[in-house]
């Protein structure tokens, strides 16, 4: 890898990491950055699962004032997306590429809607939650299956897990956007480092390139949590459709 590639690769990592802190979809850089530097396809996903680990764990640490409180409640959906990292991790090595190619946009598609219609959908849980006693605070009962369900797709590819996640957490978790924030990026670091640790043991992996995008995503981690901190709400959301809707364009070309 020359120099020039390097910053590059480097320039990637801290747009992914800024990126994955506040929404998700950082992939959408940084693979086909490597992609275009010569990165074999599978080689390029597993490096940049394992290169994007420290960029959540940077994620994770500028959102910690947001995670107060929420200890039984990520300890509860982190075991979700453990069982599910692993299973989309396996996926990866055992499947072909294709045969998530048709709902992978499906599944963007479905979390931006589920995004922008998530107040009123999350109104309508709430009522019939309040009837059965209220909503708990690990969220209501689908909510967990949901999350291992995103696990499986994060550990597989992970482009958008994060928009995936906030739908889910915005609708069937009663708390306020930048809480479901924090606790998105604690799901989506489970994820992404039970899928490094598969792949670190049975795939290879470009140490230069992992190494380069974990650099970059360490700042953008930070970056990520500066900006994201300050958004509305509802921009907030306005955010995650924005990215949702390109990462499905960006698929689909």
């Amino acid at each position: 890898m020359s120099p020039l590639e390097a910053v590059l690769v480097t320039l990637a990592g801290v747009a992914a990491g800024t990126i994955n802190t506040v929404v998700g979809s950082g992939t959408l850089i940084t693979f086909p950055t490597l992609l275009a530097f010569g990165v074999p396809p599978v080689t390029a996903n597993v490096s940049n699962t394992v290169g994007l680990v420290p960029g959540s764990m940077s994620g994770v640490f500028g959102y910690r004032r947001e995670l107060a409180g929420q200890r039984s409640r990520v300890l509860r959906l982190g075991s979700a997306s453990l069982l599910g990292g692993v299973a989309g991790a396996l996926l990866l090595l055992v499947l072909p590429s294709s045969a998530f190619d048709a709902i992978v946009p499906v599944l963007i598609l479905l979390g931006v809607l589920l995004v922008i219609f998530g107040p009123r959908i999350q109104r309508a849980v709430a009522t019939r939650a309040e009837a059965r006693g209220g909503i708990p605070d690990h969220g209501v009962w689908w909510v967990w299956p949901a999350v291992a369900a995103t696990g499986v797709y994060g550990g597989y590819f992970g482009a958008a897990q994060g928009v995936l996640l906030m739908a889910v957490l915005g609708i069937g978790v009663a708390d306020s956007m930048q809480r479901h924030t924090a606790t998105k990026n604690v799901l989506a670091l489970i994820v992404n480092a039970v899928a490094a640790v598969v792949f670190i043991a049975v795939a290879d992996i470009d140490w230069v390139a992992a190494g380069l995008i974990a650099l970059g995503s360490v700042i953008g981690g930070q970056l990520g949590a500066t900006v994201g901190r300050r958004l509305a709400p509802g921009l907030l959301r306005a955010v995650i459709a924005v990215v949702g809707l390109t990462a499905l364009v960006v698929l689909l070309l």
